[in-house]
């Protein structure tokens, strides 16, 4: 019987873990997406109360796949007529020490790399930020957009041939 509850979602304890385990991952996952805080918090949100609705059709084996792809739904529902845009903020009150020309040019490289970023295919994109920002392996994002390894690698490579044509130095 005590195995049967380990592979229940509907398991308080499972459920938990399968939270903390994928919700960060699941939150970034959307907000590198879809560019929007609040809408990534709120898709997780209603991700995993979707899943805690139909816990007893998914098998905690299917649960992470099941709470990325609700998610993933949830914000194409809410942005259809949105422009899929970044934000990226930085914090500069602890840059007092550079030089104004360093600041500047910083800046209008940031720039200039968020115009390329904006400019990638959305699946580029998610692809580049969640490697190189996030650190996730290929397989672990392949598994996330329900794709083939070879899929992410072609994308990977893609978005750095554009970001390199577009930035020079990179």
């Amino acid at each position: 019987m005590n195995s049967i509850n380990k592979n229940n979602v509907c398991e308080e304890e499972v459920f938990s873990h399968l939270f903390t385990t994928n919700s960060k991952t699941v939150f970034n996952y959307i907000y590198y997406k879809f560019g929007n805080q609040e809408k990534a918090y709120d898709a997780v949100q209603e991700a995993f109360v979707k899943l805690w609705e139909n816990c007893e059709k998914v098998t905690p084996e299917k649960a992470k796949s099941y709470v990325y792809t609700v998610a993933n739904n949830l914000y194409l529902n809410v942005i259809k007529a949105e422009k899929v845009r970044l934000k990226h903020s930085k914090d500069l009150n602890d840059r007092s020490n550079e030089s104004p020309e360093f600041l500047m040019e910083e800046k209008e490289y940031k720039e200039k790399l968020d115009r390329a970023l904006d400019s990638l295919p959305e699946n580029q994109r998610v692809t580049f930020l969640l490697n190189r920002i996030d650190g996730k392996k290929y397989a672990e994002i392949a598994e996330m957009e329900g794709v083939s390894v070879k899929a992410i690698e072609k994308r990977m490579h893609l978005a750095l041939k554009a970001l390199r044509a577009q930035i020079e130095g990179i």
